[in-house]
């Protein structure tokens, strides 16, 4: 792998694309502004900052106030630093220097925030840029904002992972499956959904992880049927079996997504096994099916095919009734409502899937990714399985649609809430590389918890002799001080 940050190649490939669109723009330039310190409305402290993606792919940069130019005529890409402010320095330290810059970053030539205008005013042809905001306002006269082509390129590029990418994607997948594992042995002390939430961020940043890809996903019993949960303070009684946590550690601002389900006590109920078994099924099929080449749809497409399949074994869904039947009346997209899975990068929800949240098919209008698979794409596979009252409530007052389900069965799983199982995927030559290593095996799974609770009453156990034998010798001490 690399040393550096492939930044260069990163802008040669994203004009590549561009040039695809335009091809009469040869010549022309991208310029990104990275983000910068902003202060919160009446107070002198900063908000904290996510550096501008397209920014990023084309440095590697984290610098806040930096920008970035790249001439595509020649080729040449230029990193501008902030000014140095002598003021700041006695609070924030040195900056970085212009030679420190250029031994980091995969980048031509190294300048200063000062010297932008003056390039640009002298650059003959176009210049585009994303969109013109408070950080690049000042050159507005020059730039070109919300260019399709531009964001073709830049989305066509960032969409192929290369090596480099792909290895901080691998360690970012690594601390994610620590942090689940720990969330995993830690139910002992976890009663409210917050302490999955803390145990979770507590293990990352002890791997060096300050940021997570996305607000972390805590959730107990039937909130678990809410897809992105974000409250995480519901109490965990004994009467809430199923937690859910949907949570990925970021590294160098590239993103993990991983969802995992447990009994909160390490056994699992018959209905709540039983859903986990049936989307643990409904992965493993369409993981079967992953490779270049593959259309999404139709893999996502397979998922509900077998959700069908496993509700008529559970008695969900009366058998009085086909799988063909069933699957043509759309009623399990109220079940597994959302896609299958989307591409991950920089962005959770990363760039280049082509959605079409128009598409009048409910099975296909909230899939992220429509398009074929090819090598070096990184995306998720994570069917669900929930059952919300929201979702159902104009189901089961359609006798079209209820007709199909057996009430009297689907009222033993409400208490489930809902199940997921995502899994973080590199599309390779033949196949694909599970980046995800955190098992999703429920015997597996159960162990895990059970192993924590255990570790927890030892050590209960393990306090309580060791506070009788101090009161024991406390009390020989004192009757031998009393005897003399």
């Amino acid at each position: 792998m690399a040393s550096k940050y492939p930044a260069k190649e990163h802008a040669r490939r994203a004009f590549a694309h561009f040039l695809e669109k335009s091809p009469e723009e040869s010549k022309s330039a991208f310029f990104i502004s990275g983000e910068n310190y902003e202060l919160w409305p009446y107070c002198d402290q900063s908000k904290p900052i996510r550096q501008n993606r397209y920014f990023y792919y084309l440095t590697g940069c984290n610098v806040p106030g930096s920008h970035v130019f790249y001439d595509g005529g020649i080729h040449k890409l230029t990193l501008y630093l902030p000014d140095v402010d002598e003021e700041d320095i006695m609070w924030s330290g040195l900056p970085m220097s212009r030679d420190e810059a250029a031994a980091k970053y995969d980048v031509d030539e190294v300048k200063f925030a000062h010297e932008i205008s003056a390039d640009l005013k002298a650059f003959a042809n176009n210049i585009y840029t994303t969109d013109v905001n408070q950080w690049n306002k000042d050159f507005e006269p020059h730039l070109i904002a919300k260019n399709t082509a531009f964001f073709h390129g830049l989305d066509e590029a960032r969409m192929i992972k290369d090596d480099y990418e792909i290895a901080l994607m691998r360690h970012a997948a690594k601390i994610t499956d620590k942090c689940h594992h720990g969330v995993m042995s830690a139910t002992a002390i976890e009663t409210n959904e917050t302490h999955i939430h803390a145990e979770f961020m507590y293990h990352a940043l002890r791997e060096g992880s300050k940021y997570q890809s996305y607000d972390p996903i805590c959730c107990s019993g039937p909130n678990c049927s809410t897809l992105h949960y974000v409250k995480n303070d519901d109490d965990i009684p004994e009467t809430k079996h199923s937690i859910l946590i949907d949570a990925g550690a970021e590294w160098e601002c590239y993103a993990s997504d991983v969802t995992r389900c447990f009994p909160i006590n390490g056994d699992w109920t018959v209905e709540h096994l039983n859903i986990y078994r049936a989307v643990l099924r409904m992965q493993q099929v369409t993981m079967s099916m992953i490779r270049p080449g593959a259309l999404w749809d139709d893999i996502h497409l397979k998922a509900h095919e077998i959700l069908i399949e496993e509700f008529l074994k559970l008695g969900i869904f009366k058998s009085r009734y086909s799988k063909q039947e069933i699957y043509e009346s759309r009623v399990s997209a109220r079940f597994f409502p959302h896609g299958l899975g989307h591409l991950l990068g920089m962005d959770t929800h990363d760039v280049g899937g082509r959605p079409n949240y128009e598409d009048p098919d409910p099975y296909l209008q909230y899939l992220r990714l429509r398009r074929k698979l090819q090598k070096g794409m990184v995306l998720t596979d994570e069917p669900g399985i929930y059952f919300s009252p929201f979702l159902l409530e104009d189901v089961l007052k359609d006798e079209k649609k209820s007709k199909y389900i057996d009430h009297n069965v689907l009222d033993k799983y409400w208490y489930v809430g809902g199940v997921r199982i995502e899994d973080d995927l590199v599309i390779t030559e033949t196949g694909f590389e599970n980046l995800t290593g955190i098992t999703s095996d429920p015997a597996e799974i159960s162990e895990i918890v059970k192993r924590g609770l255990k570790k927890k009453k030892c050590c209960k156990l393990g306090a309580k002799t060791v506070t009788a034998a101090v009161a024991v010798f406390v009390a020989g001490y004192l009757f031998r001080a009393w005897r003399r």
